[in-house]
């Protein structure tokens, strides 16, 4: 059995949340949908426009903009909550 000394430089290492907070969860939501609407405008612009994949692809870029704006509403609602309580 080791001595409380032997075990103080374990002790003292800095203890990392196991949860993401959600603001955290949040812009990693909203990278990666700007990288898929990304992906799809580039493959849209390469498609004959009037297409069954054309339209496919309008369809998933008008959705991820829908969802963009769902996640930066709940980051602006959760910013106010936070400012709100710190008041």
């Amino acid at each position: 059995m080791q001595s409380p000394e032997g075990l103080a430089p374990l002790l003292q290492k800095e203890v990392k949340p196991m949860m993401k907070t959600n603001s955290e969860l949040a812009n990693k939501g909203i990278e990666r949908i700007l990288e898929l609407s990304a992906d799809a405008h580039i493959r849209r612009r390469g498609t004959i426009k009037g297409s069954p994949e054309f339209h496919n692809l309008t369809g998933a870029i008008a959705a991820y903009g829908r969802t963009l704006a769902l996640l930066t509403g709940l980051q602006q609602w959760e910013e106010l909550r936070g400012n709100e309580r710190a008041a």
